[in-house]
């Protein structure tokens, strides 16, 4: 198969380094552009693609078949999303799970007006996870759901303990509590609290002469982020943060829990464990930005979730190819 689909990368951080790096693995794609905000001439890449500033981005109109929008949710979807969907078929991880209807309902006006497809909220939470929970409550509909994320790195949470007063740099760490995930796993469908599910682990390096005692109290007692959980928090040099936590792992399990018959257990399970958690979600966007391609051709416009999607629609395979090998 040829380079048939011409790819955008909107944003060159880890997740946009990550798209780069997998589109070399998939042969029915082409990197045609990289959009940045940065001054174009200081990027370094690994791929042959034009680099250009997002104010050139009418450059790439009718070169680009599917836009990859790589940066974060908070600041830069909310208006990259509807932006980039009037111009382009697109691809996006927007992960903030409240405000997603809100945010489909923008993208969707902005792609049926300009005729195009996009794919919004895609990776693995959202994303595969979610494909995932439908899935298990559709099985088995007496029953119940549970997820538990990591052990891994949130970047979320990690900028969170940086933004105190005193914190030079900081790695937060998602950790399960095994032996919640013993029970579910066990089918006893237990009530858990948000605190009985995770507890997070915290290293920080603090600025000279912070005061450490402040700082472990605001970041325990931050609402939305800590406040909920039990947590620790360990001071660290900047030598052994390089050491030892430099990367970004990343997992999580889904689960469902059900009763079939009179009362025969089952359960469901679907595990992640991530070296690398922006490549993972990169890999995801890409194969999701085949299935945008697909849905525009058969003039299927519009935003999307990853529950619209037909697997096939996410293979390079045909469907002949997948009945045979797969099937």
């Amino acid at each position: 198969m040829g380079n048939d689909i011409k790819i955008g990368i909107v944003g060159y951080g880890n997740v946009g380094k990550g798209v780069e790096s997998v589109i070399e693995q998939n042969p029915d794609m082409f990197l045609e552009a990289i959009l940045t905000r940065r001054n174009p001439d200081d990027l370094v890449i690994k791929s042959t693609a034009k680099v250009l500033h997002v104010s050139e981005v009418d450059e790439c109109l009718n070169k680009i078949d599917v836009a990859i929008l790589c940066g974060g949710s908070a600041t830069d979807l909310p208006l990259q999303g509807p932006k980039f969907a009037s111009m382009f078929n697109t691809v996006d991880s927007y992960d903030t799970h409240a405000k997603i209807p809100e945010y489909f309902l923008s993208v969707d006006k902005a792609a049926r007006k300009a005729e195009k497809t996009s794919i919004i909220s895609t990776g693995w939470d959202p994303g595969l996870f979610s494909l995932l929970r439908v899935i298990g409550e559709a099985v088995l509909p007496k029953g119940k759901s549970y997820t538990f994320w990591g052990p891994g790195v949130s970047q979320g949470h990690s900028d969170a303990i940086r933004r105190v007063k005193g914190v030079k740099d900081a790695r937060q760490y998602t950790m399960p509590i095994d032996a919640a995930l013993r029970r579910v796993r066990l089918g006893e469908n237990p009530k858990l609290t948000t605190r009985e599910k995770h507890w997070r682990d915290c290293y920080v390096i603090p600025e000279e002469g912070a005061d450490t005692e402040k700082i472990v109290k605001e970041i325990i007692r931050m609402p939305n982020y800590f406040a909920d959980y039990d947590t620790k928090v360990a001071f660290i040099s900047e030598k052994e943060m390089m050491e030892k936590h430099s990367e970004m792992p990343h997992g999580g399990f889904v689960l469902r829990s059900g009763i079939t018959g009179g009362d025969n257990k089952q359960v469901m399970e679907f595990s992640l464990k991530l070296d690398c958690n922006p490549e993972f979600t990169a890999n995801v966007m890409v194969a999701c930005a085949r299935a945008a391609y697909r849905l525009n051709k058969e003039g299927q416009i519009g935003a999307k979730t990853i529950f619209e999607i037909s697997p096939s629609y996410l293979s390079i395979r045909s469907l002949d190819e997948l009945r045979k090998a797969l099937l």
